[in-house]
């Protein structure tokens, strides 16, 4: 099969970007099981293994949509009734909006994901991890993390920073500054939380490579959490609140769910997990080789003409603004 696939942001990525991250490991993969791929995105992209054409925002999306290709795979939507003369799909990879219609070939990435739509058709997405280079199971581990877009509140950063104080254990926040003053004013007093800001690559991983855990007390439901897999990848428990996809990611041996501030901080003091079975877990369920084989089945149902949803999908409750209960 070609395939296309389409995005408004350039790659690859060099920091954060999750749906940048997940595209370039599907199209590598996609290459290596012998598939030929194409990226229409933004000028400034580059790729080794694919054909990179710049998105013009002077054409529509179907004038610059290649003659030879087998199947379209938009990163975003293009519209419910979108028609560009090929057999197309989408991934919804945020929360949509209240009452927004999807078009039927959606595909989801988690099972809480499409349930919230109304939807079936899922992948969960997948890394591939020999980028991130060695987990380094058994070395010293000395601090817990926060990763996250810090200023969105429902991240709830200010959570994680609670759990660790009342843990009485070191905090990294990677993805926010100690003063934020662009959703509300917070300024973090503690000498024990650190803020690293907004950083990718080694930084990210040398973090997490010597972190006791990942505290992520979100409140919205989470449509995936690239953050907790890169953080179980690296032997990191999950310290987390129940919603959205969470409870599909993170098993009992893997981690803690609960929407109470007491509960997270009791076992954060505890740390009784085992590092191989957060790598393990990440390893074994969450990677691009399965990822690119579920998606492939999706390209060959609608390549067949069949539909991936039964009917629209659209959101139908809030994600946002969930319990959390700070009663320690």
């Amino acid at each position: 099969m070609h395939i296309l696939l389409v995005n408004h942001s350039p790659i690859p990525v060099f920091a954060y970007g999750g749906t940048e991250r997940v595209i370039w490991d599907l199209a590598k993969c996609l290459v290596e099981k012998g598939h030929q791929v194409s990226f229409l995105v933004p000028k400034g992209s580059t790729c080794p293994f694919a054909q990179v054409i710049e998105l013009n925002p002077d054409f529509t999306l179907q004038q610059q949509i290649p003659s030879d290709v087998d199947l379209v795979h938009f990163q975003f939507n293009p519209g419910v009734d979108f028609e560009c003369g090929k057999p197309w799909l989408m991934t919804q990879h945020g929360n949509s909006n209240l009452n927004e219609a999807l078009p039927l070939n959606t595909v989801f990435v988690s099972s809480n994901h499409a349930s919230r739509h109304g939807a079936q058709r899922f992948v969960y997405n997948g890394l591939d991890w020999s980028a991130y280079g060695p987990a380094d199971l058994h070395n010293e581990r000395t601090h817990f993390h926060f990763l996250g877009k810090a200023m969105w509140r429902v991240k709830n950063v200010q959570g994680a920073i609670d759990v660790s104080k009342k843990a009485r254990v070191p905090l990294v926040v990677m993805g926010g500054t100690r003063l934020n003053i662009k959703r509300g004013f917070r300024f973090t007093w503690s000498r024990t939380v650190q803020f690293l800001g907004m950083v990718g690559g080694e930084t990210k991983f040398n973090t997490m490579r010597h972190s006791r855990g990942l505290i992520f007390p979100v409140r919205w439901h989470e449509p995936f959490g690239l953050a907790v897999i890169e953080s179980l990848y690296f032997g990191c428990p999950v310290f987390a609140t129940p919603y959205g996809a969470l409870p599909e990611i993170v098993t009992p041996e893997c981690g803690v769910l609960s929407n109470q501030l007491s509960v997270l901080t009791e076992t954060v003091s505890q740390q009784k997990f085992d590092r191989q079975a957060c790598h393990a877990r990440a390893v074994n369920f969450f990677n691009a080789d399965r990822m690119t084989d579920d998606y492939v089945t999706a390209y060959q149902k609608v390549i067949a003409g069949e539909v991936l949803n039964d009917k629209t999908p659209i959101m139908t409750q809030p994600a946002t603004k969930l319990v959390w209960l700070n009663n320690a």
